[in-house]
């Protein structure tokens, strides 16, 4: 038994498909989103790929806070103090002309990214080098991301942003940009400028749609008494009431320094030295043995020990007064809830976004075969009347050529009744007498014959009436026969013109959107390439079919044409002959019963047509179900069953996409 169980587990480890599972919360869901669209059945693109894993990178990224407001305001300072550290530069004229992003990293340094898409990094004390408005170089920089090894960063990405009131319109249109994406937004501004008509035209223009997620922070308490700060900040929560959730009135100055003083900051800023020499003497030492790193060890500890022993009484009242905190508690209980909700909200459109992209590519494509069908389905009554119109147009050109096959059976039938001859013939009738022998009379009558000879002079060899009149007859057929193929032909190249002119813009079908599948558009393109084998083979081969079978019906009644009409007025003049002699007989043997058979010009005929096959020349060409209706027939139902399987095998095509579509929206749905 355990070793059937043990066969089990193996077999459904291996061959049967356990659903993947994924973690709760947003990025489980991106996960599950992302394994059902990249499901090879849609050949998904590089590009699909990685904006779905890009949507995983944002689920995971910290929330954003940016900091913004007029220059001069001294964000850069606010943002330092917020970090405990003198990271960002500071100073008299703004500095600030690039986006800073600043994340949290396991040691510090700066990333420069330029709007070429290169990439490099430098010490981060060479930041200056690069935030520096007053540095024409800087152009060519589109953003800096500044990472620090500090606790609140790895849930806090902070936002350092150009001005509002930047004289560069790009700064001020980037600033814009992240005010809208980010998950938290701290206006800084002095006290001292609050609430002036300038800031007043800035906010109404900028900030008036991010209210839930807007603190706005006076700068520079310090600077003022309680009751001009009580003032003030009673003033601009009334006047800015539509543009931030709360005001808070600050000392960035007094906030980094007690937070760069405070001993969890001192006793890390220890520890980052302490590890940064460690690394650097592992290096040269024997690694074998610790005993180079007891000293640092020591000294280490000592003042770690130190910095607790301090008495940090006056450092933490002058974090209170700083206010630091209620930025800091706004953050964390105001923004950081909304902002949660705002990204898995945004990141779950995005996502919809995505699916409704694909929905829309694949109707692209759909819209490529949904045209064919179209074109298949709208040539349909045209090709059928078409060759209704071949039928009607070329059966009275047949009809034609059977008059003047009908007016040579006349000609030669009155040659042949103009040359039967009367001729004097003798029979004998016997005598019966009593009283004298058996005797004979011999009887003078008419009888008749037919000068062949006469009717072959005039109808074959003197002028050759005849033989110029089949010959003309052959040759009005010939044409009918090349008029009916080319109207064949043309009846082909209508379709296939039509079909071209389809396929000319699909050759060259490209996606709209890069996240759509390449390999989907390709093979789109492929079959528009191939339209022939797909489609217009078969009406080609079918048309071919017809041309073929009208070429064998001409090809018949040309060769009963060819027939020797001379071997046939030989036969026809040779019965009545055979005729005439019959009743002869009958006649001399009892000429009060029989009489002398004289033909008739139209007996003369009809035999001749029978002896010609013109029952079947004449049912071959004047018929109502002739033998062009009867192609012309064979040739319309070919041609529906064939369209109908061409528009079903596109519908086929088609099919594959608008089923891909539904799988899509039921992706969509379930987001």
């Amino acid at each position: 038994m355990s070793i059937l169980s043990s066969f089990i587990k193996e077999y459904n480890d291996k061959f049967i498909q356990k659903e993947e599972e994924f973690e709760k919360g947003i990025t489980g869901d991106i996960k599950r989103v992302r394994a059902k669209l990249l499901d090879n059945k849609f050949l998904p693109s590089i590009q699909l790929r990685n904006i779905l894993d890009k949507q995983i990178r944002r689920a995971r990224y910290p929330m954003e806070v940016a900091i913004t407001g007029q220059f001069s305001s001294g964000k850069s300072t606010f943002l330092n103090a917020l970090l405990s550290k003198n990271i960002l530069p500071t100073g008299i004229t703004p500095v600030t002309s690039k986006v800073n992003f600043i994340n949290y990293g396991e040691e510090y340094k700066l990333k420069i990214t330029y709007y070429s898409g290169a990439q490099e990094y430098a010490p981060i004390e060479a930041i200056a080098d690069f935030t520096d408005q007053r540095k024409n170089e800087m152009s060519e920089i589109k953003y800096l991301t500044l990472y620090a090894p500090m606790d609140i960063l790895k849930d806090i990405s902070f936002v350092d942003t150009p001005g509002l009131n930047s004289q560069s319109q790009s700064d001020t249109d980037t600033t814009r940009r992240v005010l809208r994406d980010v998950g938290g937004i701290i206006w800084l501004t002095l006290i001292d400028n609050a609430g002036k008509m300038s800031e007043a035209q800035v906010l109404e223009e900028y900030m008036e749609h991010f209210k839930n997620k807007s603190l706005c922070v006076l700068n520079q308490k310090d600077k003022f008494t309680k009751e001009q700060i009580e003032t003030t900040t009673k003033y601009i929560s009334e006047k800015f009431d539509k543009y931030f959730a709360e005001v808070v009135p600050i000392s960035a100055k007094m906030a980094l320094e007690s937070r760069a003083a405070h001993s969890d900051i001192l006793i890390h800023d220890e520890y980052e030295k302490f590890i940064k020499k460690f690394k650097e003497d592992l290096k040269v030492n024997d690694v074998k043995s610790l005993n180079f790193f007891e000293k640092d060890f020591g000294e280490y500890k000592r003042k770690v020990q130190k910095i607790q022993e301090t008495d940090s009484t006056d450092n933490t009242k002058l974090l209170e007064e700083s206010n630091i905190l209620k930025v800091l508690d706004f953050i964390e209980n105001t923004i950081r809830p909304q902002a949660q909700e705002s990204k898995e909200y945004a990141i779950k459109k995005d996502l919809r976004g995505i699916c409704d992209i694909l929905i829309k590519e694949y109707e692209t494509i759909i819209a490529v075969y949904d045209s064919l069908i179209s074109i298949l389905r709208n040539a349909q009554n045209d090709v059928l009347e078409s060759f209704e119109d071949i039928h009607k147009r070329y059966s009275k050109e047949l009809f034609s050529v059977y008059n003047s096959l009908e007016t040579i059976m006349e000609k030669m039938a009155h040659e042949t009744y103009k040359n039967i001859k009367k001729q004097k013939a003798l029979r004998f009738e016997r005598k019966n007498s009593f009283f004298k022998k058996e005797s004979f009379e011999k009887i003078e009558y008419e009888t008749y014959w037919i000068d062949s000879d006469n009717v072959y002079k005039v109808l074959f060899y003197d002028d050759q009436t005849i033989d110029k009149m089949f010959k003309r007859a052959i040759k009005e057929l010939k044409q009918v026969e090349l008029d009916t193929n080319e109207a064949y032909r043309n009846l082909y190249r209508n379709i296939k013109q039509r079909i071209h002119r389809w396929q000319e813009p699909y050759e060259q079908l490209k996606k709209h959107r890069e996240i759509a599948s390449d390999m989907e558009f390709s093979s789109t393109r492929h079959f528009a390439a191939k339209v022939y084998e797909n489609v217009l083979k078969s009406f080609h081969r079918a048309i071919l079919e017809n041309i073929s079978a009208l070429r064998k019906k001409f090809a018949y009644f040309n060769g009963a044409l060819s027939y020797s009409y001379i071997q046939t007025t030989q036969a026809t003049i040779a019965h009545f002959e055979q005729q005439i002699a019959e009743s002869v007989q009958l006649y001399e043997k009892e000429p009060t019963k029989f009489s002398i058979y004289h033909p008739r010009e139209d007996e003369i005929l009809t035999k001749l047509k029978a002896n010609f096959g013109f029952e079947k020349i004449e049912d071959f060409l004047t018929s109502k179900r002739n033998y062009l209706f009867k192609i012309s027939q064979y040739s319309k139902n070919q041609y529906i069953e064939i369209n109908r399987d061409r528009i079903e095998f596109v519908e086929s095509k088609k099919l594959e996409y608008l089923e891909k579509i539904e799988d899509i929206k039921a992706i969509k749905e379930e987001i």
